[in-house]
């Protein structure tokens, strides 16, 4: 009788340890947000979960989500949009960037009559500070700070910086050149950037294009450029560096005359802007986060003198919780792996077609993989088009 007791104890406790994981598992890799397109319901994709709807799902909802039908695991809450559809590109475009204020990305000692002095690191400047105002002037190219400082006769100027989001005013003591006898800083700055990227799409319904899905970022701080505003212009691809494991290949690159367009933001999930001239293609649905699988994909882009060109692909994972690392992709076209190695520099913005929908874009290569990379939702991207459109989005830049 004891061992019967204690054999039925066993799978009781057995069962409740299993229970007690499975709980926690759902509470920790469930979404705690579902999107839906209106008409459809939300799909939980794991096969011991299961949910109801806690309110009428007129518009967004929440669901209960149990394990086995019985154990609460969390409420999750279902966000209803409608289907978007855009203009997918896969073309290169070249990006020039105009800073927002001039950024700091070094500093130097000045040979003075007493010696070498740095009026950047007694005035406490650091790399990735952005200059915005001398003496309460704006600032936004370099040569605003050295005539600000040569016109200064060695009298102490303020500057308006901003650090890490956050402005402060410091005081500069600009220091006499022994060798020009010119009045210096003894910094190094920057007030624009330039390359090539790849056009995600374009929405038709509020006018504004996408690419890159990541950030352009200083090469030298590593920040994201803060931006006043920036071109898209035309380019083409003169020829390739195909990339090897531990050595990122890269597209070459040249801008062509012409602007084709205005860049407005520049921002970790990509850059944005508005096309002069409404590009020219089908308009496809852009899936959301609940509808990309992994699998065969097919990702669009231009690497030759072709144009852009279907490659095949395969998402590999999805990382729904991610906020820009949202997939792995691997390229097994052997078409492109011919010609490029893989994924290189330059077929950022790529995007990336599944069931005949925009799932996302290429952002970055794997450096000791090339075949591999990562990739963003298209739904994210789409959202922040969304924004950039609204009314109140100048006001809130």
């Amino acid at each position: 009788m004891r061992q019967v007791i204690r054999f039925f104890s066993a799978v009781a406790l057995m069962l409740s340890v299993g229970i007690f994981s499975c709980v926690a598992y759902g509470e920790i890799q469930l979404p705690d947000e579902y999107c839906v397109v209106a008409g459809s319901g939300a799909e939980i994709g794991e096969s011991v979960f299961s949910a109801s709807a806690a309110a009428s799902p007129q518009g967004d909802y929440e669901l209960e989500v149990k394990a086995f039908g019985l154990f609460p695991v969390k409420t999750a809450r279902v966000k209803v949009s409608q289907r978007r559809y855009v203009t997918v590109g896969g073309g290169i475009f070249g990006i020039r960037l105009y800073t927002r204020g001039v950024l700091i990305v070094g500093s130097e000692e000045i040979d003075t009559a007493a010696g070498a002095v740095s009026p950047a690191a007694r005035a406490g400047l650091k790399k990735g500070d952005i200059i915005l105002e001398i003496n309460g002037a704006p600032v936004s190219r370099n040569n605003d700070i050295s005539s600000a400082v040569e016109s200064s006769g060695g009298d102490e100027i303020e500057l308006l910086i901003e650090r890490a989001g956050k402005r402060q005013t410091v005081s500069l003591l600009p220091a006499r050149s022994r060798t020009n006898k010119k009045f210096k800083a003894g910094l190094w700055v920057r007030d624009s950037s330039a390359g090539i990227g790849t056009v995600t799409f374009y929405d038709r319904k509020n006018g504004i294009f996408a690419g890159l899905g990541h950030a352009v970022c200083d090469v030298d701080t590593g920040e994201v450029l803060p931006i006043s505003g920036g071109d898209a212009v035309n380019a083409a691809i003169k020829g390739c560096y195909k990339g090897k494991d531990g050595s990122p290949g890269e597209l070459c690159g040249v801008f062509a005359p012409g602007e084709i367009g205005e860049l407005y933001e520049n921002c970790s999930i990509g850059v944005y802007g508005a096309f002069e001239a409404l590009p020219q293609g089908e308009e496809i649905p852009v899936a959301i986060i609940d509808e990309v699988k992994t699998g065969k994909a097919q990702i669009i882009s231009t690497v030759d003198g072709n144009g852009p060109q279907y490659y095949d692909i395969e998402i590999t994972k999805l990382y729904t919780k991610s906020g820009q690392r949202n997939m792995t992709v691997e390229v097994c076209d052997e078409r492109l792996i011919e010609k490029t190695g893989g994924i290189v520099q330059g077929m950022s913005g790529s995007p990336i077609i599944q069931n005949g929908m925009l799932v996302g874009a290429v952002t970055h290569v794997f450096v000791n993989d090339p075949r591999k990379g990562y990739a963003i939702f298209a739904q994210t991207m789409t959202d922040e088009a969304e924004r950039i459109s609204s009314p109140g989005y100048s006001d809130a830049a």
